[in-house]
């Protein structure tokens, strides 16, 4: 079991850009799928990104293809997802999380995942 906390949210506007953080403490995420998630507000938590151990598979949900970009820096046991171009339907709560199986596929599934970071809030004003 590993303990994530997440930083760099905030109240940002339209067209911003932001860049979240992931500090991992208690194993490393060399040996995990790293996602990040999310919970719009009165909606349930969605998949927004997610990076497997070789840093050049990384999976987008569609409606933040484009604009995010997930990234791991295995040396400082750190997940990132840089933001761009943000909109008022990216307001959520953002969660990290890791898979500690990696199973092809289970990158898109929330119960893939065993370890979640408390979130932190993206607030995209107009």
């Amino acid at each position: 079991q590993v303990q994530l906390v997440e930083s760099g949210g905030g109240l940002v506007q339209v067209g911003a850009s932001l860049r979240l953080s992931c500090a991992v403490s208690g194993g490393a995420i060399s040996s995990y799928v790293m996602g990040w998630f999310r919970q719009p507000p009165g909606k349930e938590r969605e998949f927004v990104a997610a990076v497997r151990w070789s840093h050049t598979s990384t999976y987008y949900a569609d409606s933040v293809k484009g604009r995010f970009t997930i990234s791991r820096d295995d040396a400082k046991n750190t997940v990132y997802l840089e933001m761009n171009s943000v909109n008022v339907d990216d307001t959520a709560v953002y969660y990290c999380a890791a898979d500690p199986n990696g199973h092809v596929g289970s990158q898109w599934y929330e119960g893939s995942y065993e370890d979640w970071g408390q979130g932190t809030q993206v607030t995209v004003s107009s």
